[in-house]
């Protein structure tokens, strides 16, 4: 087992949630699979850095949060989660990081603050992601492999230039750059690092900030702030803003299917998020 994803303690929980009453087998199949239900079933959510709270990513408080406590979480914790079942189930599996480039030139130079995976079977690499929000792959993604590859949502792409892979999602007939990646090896004080960076910076744009999103069959359910959003596959949008606290904590909880923490500060902050929204 890889350093950087010590083992389970709530493994049988986890699966169950997944619907898995016993351990699958590590087949494609089966990481297709788990993939898919991970991002159907746990929220990415940043309520923590949302209330400023610190957001500690040891599998032991990760588990306690997301399987114990009704909460999700961004991609230090649901990959990190997501890696030690990998591992724990028997895939050849490890950690790798990158930069975010969603919304700017996929040039850019940003910082590295993104997790993900990469997964070995039968000689073949894999990337496999389940804590990058609205725009998260539903599937893994050949790593070899640069024609567009059908996922269970939109077509993805990855480009190899001097050692980096920029991975691509094409959105109304258009590819956007996603993020930048390498097959560095990564401890987890490179974690450490980048999480302090997302949950503490204030150049982060995840400090005092409101994402939320859930995969559904053919659609991505996604909340910034105040501004809901129902994307459709093959279809047009269905986007609102949200102007009342009442309704966006019913949206936090039926929708997304999070408990909420127990936090003072928690109906304020959204308070002033929709006044400043």
């Amino acid at each position: 087992m890889s350093q950087d994803s010590p083992s389970l303690t709530h493994s049988r929980l986890y699966l169950q949630r997944l619907g898995y009453d016993t351990p699958p087998a590590p087949t494609l199949e089966t990481l297709m699979q788990l993939q898919l239900r991970h991002v159907s079933t746990f929220a990415f959510e940043s309520l923590s850095t949302l209330l400023q709270v610190p957001v500690p990513i040891d599998l032991a408080s990760v588990e306690q949060k997301v399987l114990l406590d009704g909460r999700g979480g961004y991609c230090y914790e649901l990959n990190q989660l997501f890696l030690a079942l990998l591992q724990e189930l028997g895939f050849t599996a490890r950690g790798i990081t990158g930069r975010v480039v969603m919304g700017g030139p996929p040039d850019a130079l940003t910082a590295r603050a993104h997790r993900l995976s990469l997964v070995t079977l039968q000689g073949e690499r894999y990337i496999t992601d389940v804590g990058f929000g609205g725009m998260v792959p539903t599937s893994p993604l050949r790593l070899d492999d640069h024609a567009p590859q059908a996922t269970t949502h939109e077509p993805y792409r990855l480009t190899l230039n001097e050692g980096s892979y920029t991975l691509w999602a094409q959105v109304g007939g258009e590819w956007r750059g996603l993020y930048v990646f390498d097959l560095q090896l990564q401890s987890h004080f490179d974690y450490e690092m980048g999480n302090w960076y997302v949950s503490t910076h204030p150049a982060s744009p995840f400090l005092g900030q409101l994402k939320v999103a859930l995969i559904g069959p053919g659609l991505r359910r996604t909340l910034h702030n105040a501004n809901y959003a129902v994307h459709h596959l093959g279809r047009d949008s269905e986007k609102r803003k949200i102007c009342d606290v009442d309704e966006l904590l019913a949206l936090l909880q039926e929708v997304f299917g999070l408990r909420l923490p127990e936090h003072p500060q928690l109906r304020p902050r959204l308070s002033q998020l929709l006044t400043d929204t």
